[in-house]
């Protein structure tokens, strides 16, 4: 569901392909709200169906014609009516955590190398995370907005702390493994 609203959001600084879309994705949300090139021209068929959005054809000389998306005024209107609202909760799900309930099936040393792994998939990501503020620039020239530009660092803040909070538990639990604090099978 909130693909569509971050799509309108993008949509609403400037009328944009689906192609443009997906780059925009990945250089600024993707560290909280991936998404591919098929979920961004899926969603964008229904925002033209439900009105949110149009679809302009441009014209190219040896291309196909361009599909570029325009929000409309009911667009909008959604827009800030989800962005007014209540936070939109979900149930909270981690694949990984249902590995780690049911881990006392596995030995120390399987599950000392499965905390060692997520603890280096954490410090790898918070590699990437520093480098979002990069990716982000020049959009920061497209749109010149001191006041936009906080709160899209805002996101990036929270990846940053939950991310360390999740390496700081992982190293926890592998100090509790490697000094011998986990129960016998």
């Amino acid at each position: 569901m909130s693909l569509e609203y971050a799509l309108l959001g993008f949509l609403n600084y400037h009328p944009c392909t689906g192609y443009d879309l997906k780059k925009i994705f990945d250089t600024s949300v993707r560290h909280f709200w991936p998404a591919d090139q098929s979920q961004i021209y899926r969603t964008l068929a229904r925002l033209t169906e439900q009105g949110f959005a149009e679809m302009e054809k441009v014209p190219q000389e040896d291309r196909p014609d361009r599909k570029v998306y325009h929000i409309t005024e009911a667009g909008r209107a959604e827009l800030l009516k989800f962005l007014s609202g209540p936070p939109p909760m979900g149930e909270p799900r981690s694949a990984s955590l249902i590995q780690v309930f049911f881990a006392g099936l596995l030995s120390d040393e399987e599950i000392l190398a499965k905390f060692e792994g997520y603890a280096a998939i954490m410090r790898m990501i918070l590699g990437q995370y520093d480098q979002v503020p990069e990716m982000i620039h020049p959009f920061q020239k497209e749109i010149p907005s001191p006041r936009e530009h906080f709160f899209w660092l805002l996101t990036l803040d929270n990846g940053i702390r939950n991310m360390r909070a999740n390496l700081e538990w992982a190293e926890n639990v592998i100090e509790q493994i490697k000094s011998g604090h986990v129960p016998a099978k």
